[in-house]
């Protein structure tokens, strides 16, 4: 048998592959590795958490996931504290109940140093009678936040409201 192989075009095409394999290999861990300092925390309000009618700030009793040190909340608190400046996606739940006759309303709103950010006041539907005396709010923002802000969810109504669930998940996304 002949064979005629130019071991030169072999060698050229093997390491042609090596270089393309170290690039993807390079590219997947850069890609893997872009926000190794991932920060989440998500809180949780239970029926009892919240005795005080109308508007009140939320005190949330359970932290559920807490991941990183961008933020921090002690349990039984109504404060989250912000420890890192960055960007941050915060969605919350708020589910409110009346158990007396009339009108029906309550909105939420997130406070940053204990001031209402108005861009994320959250108005609820007005209901005249029991049909529906029961209603949850929710609600997903991007704050620009800083280290030593302070973060509230607060419940407003001037009717006898009752917040017997509550959840808030925020991330830092940069």
């Amino acid at each position: 048998m002949n064979c005629k192989c130019d071991t030169s075009k072999i060698a050229k095409a093997i390491g042609i592959s090596i270089v393309v394999i170290i690039l993807i290999i390079a590219v997947i861990i850069i890609n893997n590795s872009k926000n190794p300092n991932k920060s989440i925390l998500t809180a949780i309000a239970v029926q009892g958490d919240n005795t005080t009618l109308g508007t009140t700030t939320i005190k949330f009793s359970q932290n559920d996931i807490v991941i990183g040190n961008a933020m921090t909340h002690e349990t039984e608190s109504d404060t989250i504290n912000i420890n890192e400046n960055g960007i941050y996606q915060i969605s919350y739940q708020l589910f409110g109940i009346q158990e007396g006759s009339g009108s029906f309303n309550f909105n939420a709103a997130l406070l940053v140093n204990n001031n209402v950010v108005d861009s994320t006041f959250n108005d609820g539907p007005v209901i005249e009678d029991l049909v529906n005396n029961r209603n949850t709010l929710t609600s997903t923002v991007i704050l620009r936040l800083n280290a030593g802000d302070t973060l509230k969810l607060s419940g407003i109504s001037i009717e006898d409201i009752t917040y017997e669930k509550a959840r808030i998940d925020i991330e830092k996304i940069l």
